[in-house]
């Protein structure tokens, strides 16, 4: 496995990109969702984030399986303007609920660099039915499209889920990379907003420390709050979304003031460990 702990930002600010064509929410113009990401884009630019992750958040309710081309090529439209204005900035992409095979094909063709999987392995019960892991069609896919470069950044008991049989979190972590090659290990909390069960990060910690699972990354991917940041210094990055927004919200625009004042305080964090 190709270690990604030298080519992974450690700050990602979330776009969430507002209902796509084909989805239920669609409002009509995709000029005024490519715009809306623009500014969000813009924002953590100059707020000094070295990481951003987009996905169809707005597309609720997900599918379980494929998502349709119609997501596919708005998907590869907006990250394609995300990488224009940010074009020295790891950009990742995640299209919901679990559709890894579309997250690669539209890294491919915008040279992004990384992409989330909810579920890669295991399977999960969600609001969408029972999703299932498919590790080994995604890494398949991954070497016959060229983007082996692409890293794969994967939750373990990812959020609004809960799980088909129960298996200790460490366990799973450490086969997410051990055994499902993941690049990146992403903890979350019960839901969007929700903060990491500190407890369970330092598990994760633990776990994919081991020898057999080569050190992997570990991200903080929810939950993240200004108040909280200490909790998690042990990670190795944060994935950011909703204390990003003035609401609290996500989906709702990316503040710049508070996109600012977030990657300074984590910056402060850092410097501090």
């Amino acid at each position: 496995m190709v270690s990604a702990r030298s080519e992974l930002p450690h700050l990602i600010g979330v776009i969430h990109l507002q209902a796509l064509p084909g989805s239920a929410r669609y409002a009509g113009s995709l000029a005024r969702i490519l715009d809306a990401a623009s500014r969000d884009t813009e924002a953590l630019v100059s707020a000094g984030f070295d990481g951003i992750l987009v996905e169809n958040f707005g597309d609720a309710p997900f599918t379980r399986g494929s998502v349709g081309p119609e997501t596919v090529a708005a998907m590869t439209t907006a990250v394609r303007r995300v990488r224009g204005i940010a074009p020295t900035i790891p950009v990742g992409v995640n299209v919901l609920r679990n559709d890894a095979r579309a997250a690669l094909a539209v890294a491919m063709a915008t040279e992004a660099t990384m992409v989330r999987i909810n579920v890669h392995m295991g399977a999960r019960v969600t609001d969408q039915g029972i999703i299932e892991g498919e590790a080994h069609e995604t890494l398949r896919y991954r070497r016959a499209i060229g983007a082996d470069s692409v890293r794969l950044l994967c939750d373990v008991a990812v959020k609004h889920s809960a799980p088909v049989a129960a298996r200790p979190i460490a366990e799973e972590a450490k086969e997410l990379v051990s055994r499902g090659l993941a690049d990146a290990v992403l903890v979350t909390g019960s839901g969007t907003g929700s903060a990491v069960d500190a407890r369970e990060l330092s598990q994760v910690l633990g776990a994919v420390a081991d020898s057999d699972a080569g050190g992997a990354p570990v991200f903080i991917a929810s939950g993240a709050t200004f108040d909280n940041l200490s909790k998690y210094r042990e990670a190795y990055g944060a994935i950011v979304g909703s204390a990003l927004r003035v609401s609290g919200c996500a989906g709702d625009p990316i503040d710049a003031k508070l996109a600012r004042a977030f990657a300074t305080a984590w910056g402060r964090m850092r410097r501090g460990k």
